[in-house]
């Protein structure tokens, strides 16, 4: 399409995309936006969506899987047995002679570190739970309403370094942003428990390869689990990698899919937002058939001078609703009357005004 209204993607990378000056949002089917010109499409006035917990589930399942492979070393078990040759009985004895190598550990008893506690955290901690493990969490920048959410049986960890300490299981639940970026280093892994098994299924770059490397020679790293393949992982024996499977299931790709096309259609009809990577979310019920939406810098009087324009066109306010998030704002506003075109080419002239969209309701 040459004009299309949106965007919607999945693992498709945009980052070096023309992007049409049509689009009014992007839709991405899922959590991260890597592959997003997000900074790009500030400078528009254009929201990003993603699907924060769609996948939840899937994610949960298969970090499970990974401390399950880990506890019962199945990975080099499975490898073992592949590589035994004879007939029935010589399989039993080589099987029987070999499976003292493979001795694991059950879950019970076992401490559990997560370090991000946002919807995959919160679906691994309880699952955790269930199985009979202890769970410690780290999260500075966790929400009020995840909070709420959490386990009571979830203890609180001071910091990443206590966490590390502690834990016999570490399972890595964070976002991949400038904070994040190489968050287990050298330092983190001296760290660890010794014998410790790390889990990665947010980001490849949360996580300093080669500190890993140092960290399975020492044997402070017994596995390092992860959904992401790397050239100097390969064939290590302490390394099990996996192909991106973190949201690779019929459901979670369903649920994602239509988690974000429900978001983008509710924001071209009414400007509403919810689950954006760089707008606030807000959201307005219509009590009026005439709203203005407007995405700008959050810098100071921008309200003022929106309302000062729509006051000297007549118009009445009714209801509206105003949200910052960093350098974005966003106000949603609906009034009694039509709001005139050139009303509307003011308020789009004011600096730092990045978008204005007038959604009226059309008449059936």
């Amino acid at each position: 399409m040459a004009e299309p209204d949106a965007i919607l993607v999945r693992s498709h990378n945009m980052l070096k995309m023309d992007i049409p000056k049509s689009v009014m949002a992007i839709g991405r089917a899922g959590a991260g936006t890597n592959n997003v010109p997000v900074k790009n499409m500030n400078l528009r006035g254009v929201p990003v969506f993603n699907a924060p917990g769609a996948n939840s589930n899937a994610v949960k399942e298969l970090v499970l899987a990974g401390i399950l492979m880990a506890a019962r070393n199945l990975i080099p078990a499975i490898h073992f047995t592949e590589s035994l040759q004879g007939n029935d009985t010589t399989l039993h004895k080589l099987a029987e002679d070999g499976k003292k190598q493979f001795s694991g550990m059950e879950l019970p008893g076992r401490i559990l570190g997560i370090i991000g506690l946002g919807a995959v955290g919160r679906l691994v901690a309880d699952a955790a739970i269930g199985l009979g493990m202890e769970v410690m969490g780290y999260d500075p920048e966790i929400t009020v309403d995840a909070a709420w959410n959490l386990s009571s049986e979830i203890k609180r960890a001071p910091s990443i370094k206590s966490l590390l300490q502690h834990s016999d299981f570490i399972s890595l639940h964070v976002p991949l942003i400038d904070a994040t970026r190489l968050l287990i280093n050298d330092e983190c892994v001296r760290n660890m428990k010794r014998g410790a098994i790390l889990l990665n299924f947010s980001r490849e770059g949360i996580v300093d390869e080669d500190a890993v490397l140092t960290g399975t020679k020492s044997n402070k790293i017994k596995y390092y689990i992860c959904d992401f393949p790397s050239h100097k992982f390969q064939h290590h024996k302490a390394v099990i990698t996996l192909p991106h499977l973190g949201a690779s299931t019929l459901e979670a790709e369903e649920n994602c899919a239509t988690m974000v096309v429900r978001q983008i259609i509710n924001y071209l009809e009414n400007g509403n937002i919810t689950n954006t990577v760089n707008f606030p979310n807000l959201t307005m019920g219509r009590e009026s058939p005439y709203r203005m939406a407007v995405a700008n810098c959050n810098v100071p009087n921008m309200v003022g001078q929106i309302f000062t324009n729509m006051a000297k066109a007549g118009l009445n306010i009714h209801n509206m609703g105003n949200k910052s998030r960093g350098e974005m704002a966003y106000t949603l506003v609906d009034v009694d009357s039509p709001i005139p075109k050139k009303t509307i080419s003011k308020i789009a002239a004011i600096p730092g005004v990045l978008m204005v969209r007038y959604l009226p309701v059309l008449a059936e």
